[in-house]
């Protein structure tokens, strides 16, 4: 039976919360935030905002850096796309598609 690899199961556990997701859209334009403007956006406790992104930050989906006690975060769009390509791996292993015709997400021929 194939697995999901690690990488790709912490991709999908970082996005599988709406509240993770619309965190996500808060780093939009590149933007970076600290845990306490994350919290503020999103009317979230500021333990709670933390826990969301140190498990975005874990997936390789959020980058961080510590200025002495204040962490700024910002979007890994880097990281986004290898997991993503990590993904994309561990589905066709698991289920190639089945020739060259089979219609695309569109449901158009490609």
């Amino acid at each position: 039976m194939t697995k999901l690899n690690p990488e790709s199961q912490a991709f999908l556990k970082a996005l599988a919360s709406p509240t993770r997701q619309q965190i996500m859209f808060a780093f939009d334009g590149g933007t970076e935030l600290t845990v306490g403007e994350v919290a503020k956006r999103l009317g979230l406790a500021q333990s709670a905002a933390s826990t969301h992104l140190a498990m975005l930050r874990d997936a390789g989906i959020l980058a961080a850096r510590r200025d002495w006690k204040t962490v700024h975060y910002r979007a890994d769009s880097a990281g986004f796309l290898r997991s993503l390509d990590n993904l994309r791996e561990s589905l066709l292993a698991c289920c190639p598609p089945e020739d060259e015709t089979t219609p695309t997400a569109s449901g158009q021929q490609p």
